[in-house]
């Protein structure tokens, strides 16, 4: 699928209007800066012609569009190329469509395309997507051992204190149930089930009312101080502390404590757990000596108009750092956990939905993906300054960087891969295959375990990489 701006943009600028004076009479025949449409609301989607396959070069791509004027015509160029030799005409409704043949040329990455219409005039830039082709490799570098502890997997965390491996899962259905898992982090077996206690009813995504529920576990943290695991209930908007030895309750904070509350991490020296409360510039502080929320910290990004929404963590303990990636504006904040203050906001080049975040101690570098953007991001942790970028696949969504191996690794939810590279952004292996490749956490010696919410008849899967050696 691609990732659509549908933001109507003017076409008087520069660029754009140079771009249009170049195009063939043909498809430019219109009464030049005459009358404008400032009624219709168009829209262009792309997606594979081949329902469910990558958009690659040389495939075929499906183009619909709506919210255009009934019998209007419609024209699609890439820069001061036409794609549409003979004008698109709205139907009754509006819509338009076609297919396209990509050239087999086609490189990975965002595409602007410029759509506009004849009398009246208006233009957009819908931006088409094309996957990157990065074929699995580098397994025999790799010992890979996988498991099904059980379905609704999403994170997973190391406790090197107690050498174990905890596990939040939620499944979801007609009937959401949810559960927290010790395993051991040699067999992948699972050593020890909670399931959390029972939460308020709530209203679903249709509004119907949903019952019998439980404070549903998502993300997760470990607290080797206290010996404790945090525990995100993204549902109920709070989140939990248990105890690693048994998995008992210690604390449920009550419903509402942290909106859409995601990750979890834990500056074990400072005794502060931070939360980030999901597509909000709201990172949450808690003292996890006296369990009690002692400050929300702001996010305010220098993007005019913009907010930030945060998601993923990287903790740097030891200089005292928090790492938060912003989807939206496709930034990492950085905080310092002394103050809880916001000491800069670094921009990620060519970032598209940035979603995961991770560092290399040693070296300063910041490991960053996006949703959209199919790749891993490296960029100096000081200057901000771009380091690498390196394309592996698409949908990438979480990075994990271990310090033992030098490896920085990242799932590829949609590409099925888990990428791995070095500190200079040289891909090292493209692992596979893991159908939804979720979640990566950090390991002892070298390994990282890996979250697939796979599914179907095998089910989820969590799975233990580690360098071959």
């Amino acid at each position: 699928m691609f990732t659509i701006n549908p933001a109507v943009k003017t076409a008087i600028a520069a660029g754009l209007l140079a771009s249009v004076a170049a195009l063939p009479t043909s498809a430019t025949a219109q009464t030049l800066f005459g009358a404008t449409d400032i009624v219709s609301k168009p829209d262009v989607t792309f997606s594979a012609s081949e329902r469910g396959a990558p958009v690659v070069g040389g495939s075929a791509v499906t183009v619909k569009g709506e919210g255009f004027r009934p019998g209007q015509s419609v024209m699609l160029h890439y820069g001061d190329t036409t794609l549409t030799p003979e004008p698109l005409v709205a139907d009754a409704d509006g819509n338009i469509g076609t297919t396209l043949t990509l050239p087999a040329s086609a490189t990975q990455g965002i595409h602007q395309i410029i759509v506009y219409t004849k009398e009246p005039y208006s233009a957009l830039v819908a931006e088409l997507k094309v996957w990157p082709q990065v074929p699995v490799q580098g397994g025999d570098a790799f010992e890979v051992t996988s498991s099904h502890p059980g379905n609704g997997l999403y994170q997973s965390a190391y406790s090197e204190a107690n050498n174990a491996l905890f596990v939040a899962a939620t499944e979801l259905g007609e009937k959401i149930s949810s559960e927290i898992m010790r395993l051991d982090p040699e067999t992948l077996a699972v050593t020890a089930r909670a399931t959390p206690p029972a939460a308020p009813d709530r209203p679903g995504r249709g509004g119907e009312m949903m019952t019998d529920l439980t404070y549903a576990a998502f993300g997760i943290g470990v607290d080797d101080t206290k010996g404790t695991i945090w525990i995100t209930n993204t549902f109920h908007n709070t989140v939990a502390v248990y105890n690693q030895a048994d998995l008992s309750l210690i604390k449920q904070f009550p419903e509402g404590t942290v909106y859409h509350s995601r990750d979890v991490v834990i500056d074990e020296e400072l005794g502060k757990a931070y939360v980030t409360a999901s597509m909000t510039p709201e990172v949450y502080v808690f003292d996890t000596g006296t369990l009690e929320l002692v400050k929300v910290i702001e996010i305010d990004t220098p993007q005019r108009g913009q907010s930030a929404g945060t998601a993923s963590l990287s903790l740097d303990q030891a200089a005292h750092k928090l790492y938060v990636a912003s989807i939206p504006t496709e930034e990492v904040a950085v905080i310092e956990t002394q103050t809880d203050t916001v000491s800069k906001i670094l921009p990620v080049p060519g970032g598209r939905a940035t979603i995961g975040v991770s560092h290399d101690p040693a070296t300063g570098r910041i490991f960053v993906v996006g949703r959209d953007s199919d790749a891993i991001t490296i960029i100096d942790g000081e200057t901000g300054a771009h380091v690498a970028t390196t394309p592996f696949g698409s949908y990438a969504i979480n990075v994990m960087f271990d310090s033992d191996s030098g490896y920085a690794y990242a799932t590829a939810r949609n590409g099925e891969v888990v990428g791995v590279v070095d500190v200079d952004g040289n891909l090292v292996a493209n692992l596979g295959t893991f159908p939804r490749a979720n979640h990566i956490a950090d390991g002892p010696d070298g390994a990282v375990f890996l979250i697939d919410k796979r599914g179907g008849e095998a089910g989820d899967m969590v799975t233990r990489i580690t360098p071959a050696n």
